[in-house]
């Protein structure tokens, strides 16, 4: 019985990489969407539903880490830092599927050059961070690992002068209303995924300091 309590040193690096893995599929599946929008090439309904489905999945890992985390005595890093990165990705993931279901909230039908531009960063982002995530586990690839989240939070900075462009737009003379603040409400859901990119690269940062 006490076995079965001990943690596997690569069970919790294995179920951060696996949800690392469900924030590209879908950042990836929200560039697709936000790309077709508007020229008939994007199955909207059909990309929205793989976006939340990624959440879904996303959110059955997370629960998985939470209960190793509950039923282990020992963990390979900080359970505080374990748990920290977990909210972190689950949020990313939150953030696309609040992206994705704003197309239908808002009335989006048509895609602009800064939000495509936008959903290409995130999906950058969330491949450095899967890369990130899944260098973790191994001590030796620490200056990889700490490139890539420094590349994250380089793209991250771009997309703040992407909307900071975006929103000035809006507010351009002659701007429709509505459509100024929806559309400032929606790239700001954009931001907010590559914030919470941000965040989780901050953290694994922190875990490599702290176990250098």
């Amino acid at each position: 019985m006490f076995s079965s309590l001990m943690p596997q040193r690569k069970e919790f690096f294995e179920l951060l990489a696996a949800h690392s893995e469900q924030v590209v599929a879908g950042a990836n599946a929200t560039l697709r969407l936000i790309n077709g929008l508007g020229d008939g090439s994007a199955d909207v309904s059909a990309l929205v539903a793989e976006v939340n489905q990624h959440e879904q999945n996303g959110d059955q890992i997370k629960a998985k880490v939470i209960g190793r985390l509950h039923q282990s005595f020992t963990t390979p890093i900080n359970r505080d830092q374990i748990h920290a990165l977990i909210t972190d990705l689950d949020t990313t993931l939150n953030m696309l599927q609040s992206v994705a279901n704003a197309l239908g909230m808002y009335s989006i039908t048509q895609s602009t050059v800064e939000a495509r531009e936008m959903a290409s960063l995130s999906a950058d982002a969330c491949l450095r961070l899967n890369r990130a995530v899944a260098a973790l586990g191994d001590k030796a690839r620490g200056a990889e690992t700490l490139n890539l989240c420094k590349e994250i939070e380089a793209i991250e900075s771009k997309a703040d002068k992407v909307q900071h462009k975006a929103i000035t737009a809006l507010f351009a003379d002659g701007a429709n209303i509505w459509q100024t603040m929806k559309m400032r409400e929606f790239y700001s859901l954009q931001e907010a995924v590559l914030d919470s990119c941000q965040e989780a690269a901050k953290m694994i940062e922190e875990i490599l300091i702290e176990n250098s």
